[in-house]
């Protein structure tokens, strides 16, 4: 990404200097199957000026993680592990192309407790991580994402920004090289959300496409889609035509430089929806939801949910501000 600078938006949730490294906190483990959450931060970082760090995880039951401190063995046999560890994450980035430059002074650690999704925020709050990625089960299709756990608890919990990567994903070699945003609602609380995937995009100095999806035949009606869904589909589509006229002119306010454009997926459900859009390898694809009650941490809509599985490119889901809403 070119190193252009913009001053942040009225009302955007974004609070990093635009030139200051996005400080990436990886989860991945030696006895992962894959490497996608890895792959991911090196291909950010082939984009914009970042600073990774790679958290392991162990699990323990809380009876074993009291009784640790007490053990002297257990003390030698957690160090040697984290030696190794830190061997294999320090082979695996070199491998993806990560240059040492980019790589935090504490590269690799490695933490045990009985809840995987709580180690990770903490480790996220110790190292000031603007984002989470997370690889993709892989018991998913290749080109596709499905969460497990861990990814589950922290798209409804979690208060920062989440990288999801499909399986086996065959990203750009010139790292990102488009920003997309797609709205998951019909209400007006995902401009926070917007705005913070126009900040990217004017960051990098790419551009932005705006999308909305209006699959058909579904058989599970999301709860944010009015009672007639999908036999108002034309007037849903109508709809659509204006948020995203709207959503144009919200973007050219604040960033009157960005290329921006837009589009609409059709088609036979959500992989219909998708399909029917062009997709790059080089594309990032930025979601935003409104929390779903009264705990502002849980963040993931039941749309988003539904279209995760169907998407083929990585994903940033950002929690969305509805008091910053333009």
């Amino acid at each position: 990404m070119a190193k252009k600078s913009s001053r942040p938006a009225e009302g955007q949730t974004t609070s990093e200097d635009p030139l200051d490294p996005i400080r990436i906190l990886v989860s991945w483990s030696p006895s992962s199957a894959g490497t996608e959450a890895i792959d991911f931060a090196a291909w950010i970082a082939r984009s914009t000026p970042v600073q990774i760090r790679v958290v392991s995880t162990i699990s323990q039951p809380l009876t074993v993680t009291s009784l640790s401190k007490l053990n002297g063995s257990y003390k030698k046999w957690f160090k040697k592990e984290r030696a190794v560890c830190e061997e294999a994450v320090r082979d695996v980035l070199v491998a993806a192309g990560v240059h040492k430059s980019q790589l935090d002074k504490n590269i690799s650690v490695l933490v045990a407790g009985p809840s995987r999704p709580q180690l990770l925020e903490e480790m996220a709050q110790d190292f000031g991580a603007h984002v989470i990625l997370l690889g993709a089960n892989q018991s998913a299709p290749k080109g596709r994402f499905f969460s497990g756990s861990t990814a589950d608890a922290l798209l409804h919990y979690s208060p920062l920004p989440l990288g999801l990567s499909p399986r086996s994903v065959k990203l750009s070699k010139h790292g990102v090289t488009r920003i997309n945003f797609a709205f998951t609602d019909r209400g007006c609380h995902e401009d926070s959300a917007l705005l913070h995937a126009a900040c990217m995009a004017q960051r990098g100095g790419l551009p932005l496409r705006v999308l909305a999806f209006s699959p058909e035949g579904l058989l599970d009606v999301p709860l944010d889609y009015s009672p007639t869904f999908p036999t108002d589909a034309p007037n849903w589509h109508e709809h659509s035509l204006s948020l995203l006229d709207r959503a144009h002119d919200l973007v050219a306010k604040h960033y009157p430089d960005l290329e921006v454009t837009t589009a609409i997926g059709n088609g036979n459900g959500w992989a219909g929806a998708v399909d029917s859009l062009k997709w790059k390898k080089g594309d990032l694809l930025c979601l935003g939801s409104a929390p779903m009650g009264p705990i502002a941490r849980v963040f993931i809509g039941s749309t988003a949910t539904e279209l995760l599985p169907h998407v083929r490119v990585p994903v940033l889901v950002c929690p969305t501000d509805p008091e910053t809403a333009a």
